[in-house]
């Protein structure tokens, strides 16, 4: 009678073990699948060529579309910014001024925003050597803004580096697209 009880019971603890083993697979396998859903990679011809063009990561652009346009090639914003990757017009003409390129269909055609919004990142890369920095000058869509920022010295780190952003909006976007980008990162880009 002793070791049929002992046995039950060992069938019972292991058949509980499995059970929750199964449920937190099903669990992982189903939000894993909502993420992705939630995490698209629409225009990946056009990302993964711009991306490697300009040595901005992938799933940073990602995380930029999603954050400004979640994926409407004619989105325009309130306050004016176009396309995928929510460009404004001023910095458009500024960079169709530095590549001395006459940009003819324009911003909502999905080529011609995400590889100008992949230059914008790489050229803002190239100034300022930090991608938090980065897209604080995109959200911000004000390099003088964040250039008087990291000048007071009260919102850097010793070595000069943006860790405070004292604008509510341009912080909480750089924040949603730093951690869309993150999980962009996590769900395509991270090789177990």
């Amino acid at each position: 009678m002793k070791h049929r009880n002992a046995a039950e019971r060992s069938f019972v603890i292991v058949a509980i073990l499995l059970l929750s083993v199964l449920i937190g697979y099903i669990y992982s396998t189903v939000w894993h699948n909502i993420d992705l859903r939630r995490h698209p990679r629409d225009y990946s011809e056009l990302v993964e060529t711009y991306a490697e063009a300009y040595g901005v990561p992938e799933y940073l652009i990602y995380g930029v579309i999603l954050t400004g346009s979640e994926f409407e090639s004619n989105r325009v914003s309130e306050d004016g910014r176009i396309g995928l990757m929510q460009l404004s017009t001023e910095t458009f003409a500024r960079l169709t001024r530095i590549t001395k390129e006459n940009l003819e269909p324009g911003m909502l055609y999905p080529e011609t925003n995400v590889r100008y919004g992949t230059y914008w990142l790489s050229y803002l890369y190239t100034n300022y050597g930090r991608w938090h920095t980065v897209l604080a000058v995109h959200a911000a869509d004000d390099e003088d803004l964040v250039s008087l920022w990291l000048e007071s010295g009260e919102y850097t780190d010793d070595k000069g580096n943006l860790t405070e952003i004292p604008d509510d909006d341009v912080r909480r976007t750089v924040e949603a697209m730093e951690e869309a980008g993150g999980m962009y990162h996590d769900l395509y880009y991270d090789t177990p």
